[in-house]
Formats: structure tokens, sequence, C-alpha cells
């Protein structure tokens, strides 16, 4: 490996790393003192919550990872164009294809990284830090099943749902057992489907079945539509309901056959499913317009900065047309497939552009 290859891939290292230590700790200490209130309201040891955002940080890293290569990509060429060290090199017939290459063999590397990362670390820590956030801070007992049947317990209160649909916000196949303080059931409510809405739970299709004190026997009511006394919120679901940071690839690809089996609606799994290999590919996206980006921005005064202005927002707008994307295809306008890679193919076309224009 020549001594370019081997000083650029030094010198990215090393602001990767600066990079990577800045963005976890502001994301962490900001999210600590978003939450820390709730963990003191409920008189958790300090250690537990440590422990709660020590377990998010994997995933922390594998979402900043691709702006983390692209801020140190910048940076790096940034500073060689700064000093002049680009023109030298061209000068010399070293062309930016040359230079890429380094870049390119550490965005492959990355983009594996954070693919393996996501796959054998983050389901195991984010659903206990999930479980922590639930269980100890939020004090609901919560037990899911690979067919996705769902056991909620709150005060007075059993609940089981066969199914929840993260997209539209509703839950299939309710049964609501209400209980007193000698754990007698008094009331049972069973719904064919709820939805949210306004904040409040609407079941439809509902038999409910209430305990008459006097003569101990249940009445039987049957309702088109209630709202329900639940106080659980898609929120919450979203914290334990299968999620997909929770799965990796092979989980989440039985998981879908076994809800679509059961007749239930997939499309929201499917598209994560496909997210879960174009998303590391931003990697190698991100350090093509980092590349591009850097060396061809003018080496005067400010030059830097710009760069890493025009970088940060070439990094915002990926990541909202990639999440823009990913909602179309959880409406279930755009197919799975193209949802997850539409927004990779794009800013691809886009960085090979910005390198041929650099060159």
């Amino acid at each position: 490996m020549s001594i370019i290859n081997n000083y650029l891939i030094k010198e990215i290292f090393k602001f990767f790393g600066i990079v990577l230590v800045m963005v976890v700790g502001i994301y962490v200490a900001v999210d600590f003192f978003e939450k820390i209130d709730n963990f003191m309201r409920v008189e958790l040891p300090f250690s537990k919550a440590v422990e709660f955002f020590i377990f998010k940080i994997p995933f922390i890293i594998t979402q900043i990872t691709p702006v983390g290569i692209l801020l140190s990509v910048l940076v790096v060429f940034g500073l060689m164009n700064k000093n002049n060290e680009i023109v030298a090199l061209k000068s010399s017939g070293i062309s930016i294809f040359y230079l890429f290459k380094p870049v390119l063999v550490l965005g492959i590397f990355f983009s594996i990284a954070v693919f393996i990362l996501s796959e054998g670390i983050v389901p195991v820590t984010m659903s206990k830090a999930n479980r922590i956030w639930l269980a100890d801070v939020k004090k609901k007992t919560i037990v899911t099943t690979r067919k996705e049947n769902i056991w909620i317990r709150e005060k007075g209160l059993i609940a089981h749902i066969n199914f929840y649909n993260q997209a539209e916000q509703t839950i299939v196949g309710v049964a609501l057992n209400y209980f007193d303080n000698n754990f007698k059931v008094i009331k049972r409510v069973d719904a064919r489907k709820g939805i949210f809405k306004q904040g409040k739970w609407v079941l439809h299709g509902v038999m409910e079945q209430t305990l008459e004190k006097k003569s101990g026997e249940y009445q039987v009511k049957l309702h088109d539509k209630i709202v329900a006394v639940f106080d659980f919120l898609p929120e919450d679901f979203q914290k334990v309901i299968k999620k997909t940071e929770e799965m990796n690839f092979n989980e989440l690809y039985g998981f879908i056959n076994k809800i679509e089996t059961e007749g239930y609606d997939a499309t929201p799994y499917r598209v994560d499913l496909w997210a879960k290999i174009a998303f590391p590919f931003a990697c190698i996206i991100m350090c093509m317009v980092g590349t591009g980006i850097a060396v061809s921005v003018n080496s005067g005064r400010g030059g830097l900065t710009v760069g890493i202005a025009l970088g940060i927002g070439a990094a915002f707008l990926y990541w909202i047309f990639y999440s823009f994307c990913l909602s179309l295809g959880y409406g279930e306008m755009l197919p799975p497939f193209f949802a997850a890679w539409i927004a990779n193919l794009v800013f691809f076309c886009f960085g090979a552009l910005m390198l041929m224009y650099a060159e």
C-alpha cells in the first residue's frame, strides 16, 4: 500500500474516531437530560439509568456512522485542499479516482461493520434498553411471542392482543380483562379491532361482559364501537412489538412469513427488511459524496467550512429523502425494495457525478 493510501486511511480513521465520540456524547447527553426525570420519578438507582443509555449506544453508532465517515472525509480532503496538497498531487499525475480508492475501501469496511453491528449486537442491546424503559420506568409488564401475541399487565388489567399494525396504529383481536382488589374478573371486553384516534383507543365489534354485584352474574352487551379504558399508547407498543432493530435479518424474514401466514399485513416489516441491507451502503455513498465535495470546493479562505456545510446539507437531504421513501413504502405507495433502495440509487448517481466533476 502506498504512502498516500496509508496517510489517507490513518487520517480518516483519526477524524472518524473524534467525530464518533463527539456525536455519541452529544446524543447521549441530550437523551439523558430528556429522560432522567422519568428515572428519578420512579426512584430507580442511577446505575440503572447508566445501563439504559449504554445499551442504546450501539444503535446510535450504527445510525451516525455514515455521517461520521462523511465528515471525516470532508475534513481530511478539505485540509489537503486548503494546503494545496490536492493541487500538488494532481500536477504529479495522480487522479482523484486514485485518491478515492482507499476511501472506497474504508466505505466498504464501515458498511460491513454497520451491518454486522446491526445484526449481532443492536438486537440484543435495544431489547434490553426497551425492557428497562417499559418494565422499570413505565411500570408496564409486556410479554410477546414469536407469533405476535401480546400480553400486557397493568394495575387491575390484563390485556391480550393478537397483532399490532404500526403503520396504521391499529390492534387486532383485543381481549381486556379487568380485576378488582381480590383479583376477581369484574369486566371483560373483547373486540375485533382497535384504532388509535385523538389520544384514545376506539374498539370496533365489541362484546362487553360486566359483573353484576347483586346477582353475581355477567351482563353481556354488544357494541359497534366504544372507547377503551386502556392506558397504553402506540409509542409504547413500538418499544416492544417486534421492532426491526431487535431482530436480525433471518429473524425478521421468518417473522414476516409467520404473520403473513396468519393473514396479517407485513408490508412495513418487508420495507424494514430491505432497509437492513440498504442502510449500511450509505457509508459508501457518503464517501463518494464527501470526496467529490471536498476536492471541488475552492481551496481559498473558508473553503473547508463551506465544504463541511455542503456535506452536512447533503447528508441531511439524504436522510430526509431516505425516510420519505420508507414512509411511502410503509403506506404501500412504493414496493418495499424500491422504498429502501431508491435513496441510495439517487445519491450514488449524485456522488459519481461529483467525483467526475472533481476530476
